[in-house]
């Protein structure tokens, strides 16, 4: 087809695409980051609307969150603000989808400047398959607007310094506004500055090989415009941000150094177990890629490579090879540094563009390669097979589509259980609606709605409905009459056993035919005031209230721990042992009772059964910290080696950890006081 017919079909698989996102949008959950950047977005707000009186944008302890430009949220609520749009998420998920088009759209143009436009609709077909990207376009106004960044500064940079002998101004502007919207949302995106600096090296280096020609004075006259562009850029990127502005370069810095290493650790389901963020095997990143990726998108990345020598002639070899570098270096780089990485890949959004264009480039390739049409005709079907299982993904489950798994799993049925699904707790949108419609139905305006990320904004225009946040191992311990609970923190042999949803379940949200999302109704309220009872010292009380509870709900693990305490307070030690090991089959990871288990074995002077506790609490939860500890006082008497190894493992995942510190020390005070003493100085500097 000649070039301009492309071009036509091109455009209009675009303005398709674009319609296809903002519908999808329209009906996008929202995800337990939104709030918290959503509220973050109010604060610097009144900070700038208070002339930096209000420093509530700059106290940010428990989630970090000052450390984040997030322009594109502030963006938003300024918006909101200015012109009164009372549905904020419905805004934020319009500019997020508008965001992933735009991140589309620029990555296409990409592959029409280094190709052509059949290339262009090669991109836009292998985006309109890709359900993470896409599912993430619906209400990520975080990684998504930083995709965009990404993408755009790669390739207005590429076109800046590559394209002619002089710097054309309309692509100055451009590197400049890329790199400061990259800047603006995470001071990560200082690395497009760097990329500037190493892009013009690598022109450079070409120059001299290629064409023999240096000028010095050329050189500096485009050193001297990157150094403008860069400070431009950075000072442009931190205008709506608060604590960058406090102090522009030491502040950003230090936003970098805690992004490398982010401070807050959560539990993630990965390969059938639950493992800390911060504790992830190696592979982590590149295998929940490699399984979430479409086969497809995957396929044609690996052809790029297998067509390695037709883009060495292709002319554009330094090109590509600086868009595969920009894929390249941050995987390398998180992996190198051991970084803390959580919620499957969405952290690296931000190089999944640079996939996507090189993956086109591979099937393009590939699809020049063949001469015949009966070839060329196979091709296309086979591609169009490897693109039915995504398609049909997102066409059952649209509102879900960002936790697709792909063949190699089995989907998401045969992910589920094994790796995480709605790590966004998204779910909860739709199980709320759901919720909000069941109270209307039988005319309760009056209820404690427990959820286990916060859903207060849903519930906004009903005050007789009270939310509140629980977690989901402690509902029983907690005042509620109806509780939304995702499926996040769940362990998995309840999930692969199909012990969850619990049983008082009125509506579950599904996603493929899995489920994501529970609404419980309370049956009794005997759980919580069992607990109150037993927090209160009335064990005879709460050891009646348990026995009705369990008559009610005997599949929560809590209960059982909770009754089996009481009934060791009243001294039914054999009642006892038997509640926790019906709690023990609901859950064999359940921390709190392995733990309880062990300490009762130390009280009955079993010193290896209590050991082999205090082993399963770790094996289960590695930050169990007291469990090492207990552990290895227990070994000391029998094997001092072990309970040293032991308590330096505890050590190596949590050096501050003054209970292991002062129990090491202990270790050392008969055979070698000198070593307890500098442990003993250690601990005594930790509060």
């Amino acid at each position: 087809m000649k070039p301009e017919g492309l071009k036509y079909i091109f455009y209009a698989c675009s303005f398709f695409l674009l319609c296809l996102m903002l519908l999808l949008s329209s009906s996008a959950g929202i995800s337990c980051d939104e709030v918290l950047h959503n509220g973050q977005s109010e604060a610097v707000y009144d900070y700038f609307a208070s002339h930096g009186k209000d420093q509530s944008a700059l106290n940010t302890p428990g989630t970090h969150l000052k450390y984040y430009g997030q322009s594109v949220d502030n963006i938003a609520t300024i918006f909101a603000r200015w012109f009164n749009i009372e549905d904020i998420y419905s805004f934020r998920h319009l500019l997020s989808s508008i965001a992933g088009w735009i991140t589309i759209f620029i990555t296409a143009l990409f592959a029409i400047w280094l190709s052509g436009y059949r290339t262009g609709i090669i991109v836009l077909l292998l985006f309109s398959v890709s359900p993470v990207f896409l599912g993430h376009s619906q209400n990520n106004l975080k990684d998504v607007p930083f995709a965009l960044s990404y993408i755009a500064g790669t390739f207005f940079l590429i076109r800046m310094i590559f394209r002619d002998r002089e710097f054309h101004a309309g692509d100055i502007i451009l590197v400049i506004l890329s790199i400061a919207l990259s800047i603006s949302i995470r001071s990560g995106g200082i690395i497009l500055i760097c990329y500037m600096f190493m892009f013009l090296i690598v022109r450079i280096i070409r120059e001299v090989v290629r064409y023999r020609y240096f000028s010095a004075r050329e050189e500096v006259r485009r050193l001297l415009i990157i150094i403008m562009v860069s400070g431009t850029a950075f000072f442009l990127g931190i205008i709506l941000w608060p604590f960058a502005l406090q102090s522009p370069v030491i502040n950003v810095m230090e936003s970098y150094r805690l992004m490398a290493h982010f401070p807050s650790t959560f539990r993630q389901l990965f390969e059938g177990q639950m493992m800390w963020s911060d504790l992830m095997p190696w592979y982590y990143l590149p295998k929940s890629m490699v399984i979430t990726i479409p086969v497809l998108v995957t396929s044609g990345f690996i052809l790029f490579f297998l067509r390695a020598r037709k883009i060495i002639t292709s002319g554009r070899a330094v090109e590509f090879s600086l868009v595969f570098f920009t894929v390249l270096f941050p995987v390398c780089f998180v992996l190198f540094e051991k970084s803390n990485l959580y919620s499957s890949w969405r952290q690296f959004l931000f190089i999944y563009p640079a996939i996507i264009l090189l993956s086109a480039f591979g099937i393009d390739y590939l699809f020049n390669s063949f001469k015949g049409r009966i070839l060329k005709l196979l091709l296309v079907l086979l591609f169009i097979a490897l693109a039915i299982h995504p398609v049909l993904f997102m066409a059952k489950n649209p509102r879900y589509i960002y936790l697709y798994y792909n063949q190699l799993t089995g989907g998401v049925r045969g992910a589920y259980g094994n790796y995480e699904t709605d790590y966004y707790y998204v779910s909860q949108t739709e199980a709320s609606e759901w919720l909000l419609d069941h109270l209307k139905k039988n005319n309760i305006d009056s209820a404690v709605v427990a959820a286990t990320s916060p859903a207060d904004w849903l519930f906004r225009k009903y005050p007789g409905i009270k939310v509140k946040y629980i977690r989901n191992e402690e509902r029983s311990m907690a005042d509620w009459d109806y509780a939304i609970i995702a499926n996040r923190y769940i362990m998995p042999a309840k999930l692969k056993n199909n012990m969850w949803p619990p049983a008082n379940t009125i509506h579950t949200v599904y996603a493929d035919g899995i489920p994501l999302c529970a609404v419980l109704q309370r049956r009794t309220k005997a759980d919580y005031e069992g607990y109150t009872a037993l927090e209160d010292g009335d064990s005879r009380k709460a050891v009646t209230l348990f026995e009705g509870a369990l008559k009610t709900d005997d599949g929560d693990e809590m209960i059982f721990y909770n009754f089996a305490r009481a009934l060791y307070n009243e001294g039914l030690y054999r009642q006892a042992d038997s509640a926790l090991k019906k709690g023990l089959e609901l859950n064999p990871d359940f921390e709190p009772i392995l733990m309880y288990q062990g300490n009762i074995a130390v009280f009955r002077k079993d010193t290896v059964e209590a050991i082999n506790y205090y082993k399963s609490v770790i094996k289960a939860n590695r930050k169990y910290f007291q469990a090492y500890v207990e552990a290895a006082r227990l070994l000391t008497g029998t094997d001092i080696d072990k309970a040293r190894v032991m308590l330096k493992d505890c050590l190596s995942i949590y050096p501050g950890y003054k209970p292991a510190i002062t129990a090491l020390a202990d270790t050392y005070r008969t055979t070698n006081p000198e070593i307890a003493r500098k442990y003993d100085e250690i601990a005594s500097t930790i509060k």
